[in-house]
């Protein structure tokens, strides 16, 4: 599994699994080092080779069939393949997404058999997913790549790529079931996504300077050689234009984390090579109040003192010591 981004709250593992998404809520104050929830449990990936993609046979959509609303689907009739069925029932016109995209999408799951919905955003929030491996469900990253922003997709996953021979109990899947989902595919980012909108002035010598460049590589970041602020400082580096957010969305982003008294990059998505996504409440004070207002699009520089961060108890093997301060650049991607 991926190593967890030291910004979030151990957050436990659930049905969200089958989407590779972050909107659980979190069960401690305190950073870990187990993976990141935009990861999927063990059993959700396979070291199977790939499958064919064949096209059906797949249920029918009943209901709901425009792209955005929430589809019903029928219960599955006859015997499932044993490959990826995977059909296109709204051909976007957007941006082709390949692997080791994320990829912003509402879905419904649900069993073959039975027609019981395991997972359904349609009435909450688009979910992320990385179709990476170790990333996403095998049958979701096979099934997605190459499909196109603003598409309908509609496909089925057999164990082999899906939950295995174990299932999942947790959710309700047994190591013989068949799963069927519907992607609204509503954007998609690549490691290389980065903040967009104009540069905003960084005059103040004594705040961190951060690099304004947009091609997808790690900003610079300047820590000047003077006292750390005591407060949260969070500011515009380049201004998007996008919704502002509020204390109960969840984001995606790509961040860099460097420690204030030496400039050392502790934490990076740069680095990771994909951004990340979590819930505003999953996270340490400083960010969930540092983000909390600011725009999407934007890159922001935030400096989080220890009473709003890790304080006396950094995560272990993290490379912050006892009351570190820490500074972030952040770009809201979505």
């Amino acid at each position: 599994m991926r190593r967890r981004s030291l910004i979030l709250a151990a957050v436990p593992a659930g049905l969200v699994t089958l989407s590779a998404c972050g909107d659980d809520k979190p069960d401690s104050s305190k950073a870990s080092d187990s993976a990141s929830p935009s990861a999927p449990a063990p059993s959700a990936t396979s070291a199977a080779p790939p499958p064919k993609i064949v096209d059906g046979p797949l249920p029918a959509v009943t209901a709901g069939v425009k792209f955005g609303e929430k589809p019903t689907v029928a219960k599955g009739t006859g015997t499932p393949s044993d490959q990826l069925a995977v059909k296109t029932l709204i051909v976007g016109t957007g941006k082709t997404v390949v692997e080791k995209d994320v990829v912003q999408a509402n879905l419904l799951g649900q069993l073959w058999d039975s027609a019981k919905v395991l997972v359904d955003t349609f009435a909450a929030k688009p979910q992320f997913t990385q179709l990476a491996p170790g990333a996403s469900m095998d049958g979701i990253r096979y099934a997605l790549t190459g499909k196109k922003v603003g598409s309908r997709v509609e496909f089925s996953v057999p164990p082999t790529w899906g939950f295995g021979a174990a299932g999942n109990t947790e959710a309700g899947v047994k190591g013989t079931d068949t799963l069927v989902f519907v992607f609204d595919i509503q954007e998609a980012f690549s490691p290389k996504s980065s903040a967009k909108g104009k540069n905003v002035p960084q005059s103040d010598a004594a705040l961190p300077k951060v690099g304004t460049n947009t091609d997808g590589t790690a900003p610079s970041i300047v820590v000047p050689k003077s006292a750390a602020p005591t407060k949260l400082v969070s500011n515009y580096v380049i201004e998007g234009d996008g919704p502002a957010l509020v204390a109960s969305d969840s984001v995606l982003v790509q961040y860099k984390g460097v420690v204030w008294n030496t400039g050392k990059e502790f934490d990076s998505t740069y680095t990771r090579g994909a951004p990340t996504s979590f819930a505003l409440q999953q996270v340490v004070k400083g960010w969930s109040q540092g983000l909390t207002g600011k725009k999407v699009g934007s890159r922001v520089v935030i400096v989080v003192p220890p009473a709003l961060g890790y304080g006396d108890n950094p995560p272990s093997g993290s490379g912050l010591e006892k009351d570190s301060t820490m500074v972030f650049s952040v770009d809201i991607l979505s």
